[in-house]
């Protein structure tokens, strides 16, 4: 079965659920594990989402991420190694229908984590660019209620724009 897009408004119990499931990750990966940041637009207050949550953990050595695995699994999670992006590990938990994503990085890729952290950070001081967001996802979750890639390539334009933006905007931040 194809997972079902659906887009609702911002929890707030969202960051609670994230920092509880932080927590198990951290616990799975041991002292590898840095830090573990909630992004993705469930870390985004106001922001209408898939109501999944995305943590993105950065470790020491990506390489012991992968001896972690069964620990992971434990968690509920399915571990799908770099699954398209070279220098990350991938997990997903719940299905077709899923409820969780882990991104783990290497402290040393400052890109990845930069880009994330980025976007959501930019989204969490532009409340325009959260409504326009909102407004394009929920447009293209009714449109595509069952095609992730239809949805997704909706989105690639303005998700590449922000990232741009976001990006610009968080070294003129740090300067």
């Amino acid at each position: 079965m194809a997972q079902h897009i659906t887009v609702v408004p911002y929890d707030p119990a969202w960051p609670m659920l994230a920092r509880d499931e932080a927590f198990a990750i951290r616990q799975a990966l041991g002292g590898n594990c840095i830090k573990i940041y909630h992004i993705g637009s469930t870390a985004v207050p106001g922001l209408w989402a898939k109501p999944i949550l995305d943590l993105m953990p950065v470790v020491a050595e990506l390489s012991q991420v992968d001896d972690c695995a069964p620990a992971l699994e434990a968690l509920g999670y399915e571990y799908l190694g770099e699954f398209g992006i070279p220098g990350r590990r991938y997990l997903r938990k719940g299905g077709d229908e899923r409820t969780h994503q882990v991104h783990v990085f290497s402290r040393e890729d400052g890109e990845n984590i930069r880009r994330h952290l980025a976007v959501r950070d930019f989204l969490r001081c532009h409340p325009e660019d959260v409504r326009a967001y909102g407004d394009l996802k929920r447009r293209l979750a009714q449109r595509f209620p069952y095609d992730i890639d239809g949805y997704c390539d909706g989105k690639d334009d303005f998700v590449k724009d922000l990232e741009r933006r976001a990006l610009l905007w968080w070294e003129r931040e740090r300067q």
